[in-house]
């Protein structure tokens, strides 16, 4: 009953799911419950200005907290904290191993002995050592070999806006993530990959900004020359697949001849390195030509469809820009949980602790806000995401369902985002609250299956890897799903349940043509994210080429490539975004209307010269009596 209900494209609009809507504006007061109660209890002073490990708030007057000594100083003239051993980080309880104190200026210059630390405190007025010894004491005293800092105490800075000492060196980060990257045997690996990083860090920002270029480029592109863009990213990934691959195997047989000139061990990691990227671009190569060759017969119908979604860019410009405002309304929140996240590990009341320093903890029931706080990251940013789908999907249906394009409203975005904002908040809430179901379990399953790696059988490690996997293909068909039930919701001003239920009724009629465009659409578009990474990577190798001698490529080139894969992932799916939506607009018009005198088409001249080429191929298709005949007669 519900495909043969009419559809009413843009003629009115009402909110929905508005429940949903109060819902999620009482889960944000929950949120900002927490981030008031972190910053009244002082959190926000002891995140911002610091303590030392008796419970000083650096750069303050302090209460004493009875049976800790040292408590209760008035520090009002040492603002930073500085920690007697900061190297010493305890990964498993996520703190510095080191006795912290407010000191009033950090050391800028090493300290090798007790004699200069001694200095440092008679020139500076910066005593390093505990607040019991004066520094007259320092070379005389034998508590000091456990009350001043371990030496050479290195150069330190304060981080800004924090008043913290931070060790300027990078061997103190170099161990920090040997800690972190437990699969490295070797140490001395580990420092050559963070010192390459850093030698080439010119070199990382540059290839980045030239990965966000490219993706620019490729939009325009997209936009001016659709039809023959499918043509044109398969000859090129085609070239640059083999370019990439025969680069790679030339570096490394010229360095592999000159194997007898080889002395340094960043040399010799170069060569294997390089070993390894031809054979992976070599197979990579090979999967990309059996893929390409499987799907050559469907890149017609994908050609059509991206001449479609090239106009609609050509129509909607500001469609361009809607990754960077949702990334930077993402950066915002993110940043915002981030800081509310270090006032809850800083809040609570003081307590001692096995070694007679003061921590803080939180009891009762207010030690799981922090739960609260994590669904709240899930949901907020996955309604931020949902956002950007309801906004594209109302731009691109206003589009479609206009008539005379020169009707159209002189922003369509800004339309699409104020009907967005009047009616279908509460639609989007609760779409991405069903994500937030799905992804809570699963990602409860990965922590437990880290936790437990190594311990369960094997039987178990099977089934927690097989319901990880059902619940991420879950996830996936239900964020495919919302995205149509928000384009249904745009078109008819209905709630979730039934735009979903429309959608899907549309989706599962034209279960084939779904099947082909998103096959051969979306791989397309990651041929468009290989060619981008491609380009980068390949003009990295070249850059790097000239540092292989004192430069490790390993870890430069991956956070390069990484980076150029993000880039154009987040470009391109505005493209397949639009294309989704086209898509649902154009069976919609084809199921309702016949171009019949009060049954005309939406559609404009483009899209109606490509339903009559889709006519003649069905009716070719027809005659042969295949099921995929039956399937595409409705175009």
């Amino acid at each position: 009953k519900s495909s043969k209900r009419e559809w009413k494209p843009l003629e009115d609009h009402s909110c929905t799911d508005v429940p949903w809507l109060l819902l999620f504006i009482l889960f944000c007061i929950g949120m900002g419950f927490i981030c008031g109660f972190s910053i009244a209890t002082g959190a926000a002073a002891r995140l911002l200005s610091g303590y030392d490990s008796y419970g000083n708030i650096c750069g303050q007057k302090n209460v004493e907290v009875e049976g800790i000594v040292n408590s209760g100083l008035d520090l009002t003239h040492k603002k930073y904290v500085f920690f007697l051993d900061p190297c010493n980080i305890d990964l498993v309880h996520q703190k510095i191993k080191s006795i912290a104190l407010c000191v009033s200026a950090c050391p800028r210059k090493e300290l090798k002995t007790l004699a200069d630390i001694q200095k440092f405190a008679e020139t500076n007025g910066s005593t390093l050592c505990s607040y019991e010894l004066q520094p007259s004491e320092y070379t005389t005293d034998p508590r000091a070999a456990k009350l001043c800092p371990k030496y050479p105490v290195p150069e330190s800075a304060p981080i800004p806006f924090f008043h913290r000492c931070a060790p300027v060196n990078i061997s103190c980060y170099a161990k920090f993530a040997e800690a972190l990257i437990t699969f490295v045997s070797d140490s001395s690996v580990l420092h050559r990959l963070i010192s390459g990083v850093m030698t080439s860090k010119e070199i990382i920002m540059g290839l980045c900004l030239l990965s966000l270029v490219l993706s620019m480029i490729l939009m325009v592109i997209i936009r001016y020359i659709s039809r023959v863009l499918v043509w044109i990213l398969t000859i090129l990934v085609i070239l640059g697949s083999l370019g990439g691959t025969g680069v790679l195997w030339w570096l490394y047989a010229k360095q592999r001849m000159s194997a007898g000139a080889l002395e340094t061990q960043i040399a010799k990691d170069n060569l294997q390195a390089l070993l390894i990227y031809a054979i992976a671009a070599t197979v990579f190569t090979v999967i990309l030509f059996l893929i390409m060759l499987i799907m050559r017969k469907r890149v017609a119908l994908t050609i059509a469809l991206f001449h479609v979604a090239g106009k609609v860019f050509i129509h909607l410009p500001l469609l361009v820009f809607q990754p960077f405002w949702t990334f930077f309304v993402l950066i915002l929140f993110w940043t915002y949980w981030i800081t509310v996240l270090l006032f809850l590990g800083t809040t609570g009341s003081p307590v001692p602790n096995e070694e007679g320093f003061v921590e803080f903890r939180m009891a009762g029931p207010l030690k799981y806000m922090w739960w609260y706080h994590v669904v709240g990251l899930i949901w907020i940013s996955e309604f931020i995401l949902a956002c950007q789908q309801m906004t594209v999907a109302g731009a691109v249906v206003t589009y479609y369902f206009t008539r005379e394009k020169r009707n159209l409203p002189f922003t369509p975005i800004l339309a699409s985002v104020n009907r967005l904002v009047c009616y279908h908040l509460g639609t989007v809430a609760k779409g991405s609250f069903i994500i937030t179901l799905v992804k809570i379990p699963r990602m409860i399953l990965m922590y437990i299956h880290t936790q437990l790696k190594g311990k369960e059988n094997a039987c178990a490690r099977c089934m927690l890897k097989a319901c990880i996997c059902c619940l991420w293909c879950l996830e996936k068909c239900l964020t495919y799903l919302n995205q149509n039930a928000y384009t249904a919701t745009a078109i008819n001003s209905t709630n979730f349940c039934t735009s979903a239920k429309d959608a899907f009724v549309i989706l599962v009629e034209n279960a084939l043509r779904v099947a082909a465009i998103n096959t051969v659409g979306d791989f397309m578009l990651f041929l468009g994210k290989v060619l981008i990474v491609c380009s980068t990577g390949l003009a990295g190798i070249m850059l790097l080429n000239y540092q292989r001698d004192y430069t490790i490529w390993v870890l430069p080139l991956i956070i390069v490539c990484l980076f150029a894969f993000l880039v154009a992932h987040c470009f391109l799916s505005i493209y397949e975004m639009v294309v989704d939506v086209l898509f649902l607009c154009f069976a919609i018009d084809t199921k309702y209307n016949d171009g019949s005198p009060g049954r005309e088409f939406y559609m404009d001249k483009v899209l109606m010269e490509f339903v009559e080429n889709s006519k003649k191929s069905m009716k070719e298709a027809g005659r042969g009596g295949g099921a995929e005949g039956r399937e595409l007669k409705p175009m």
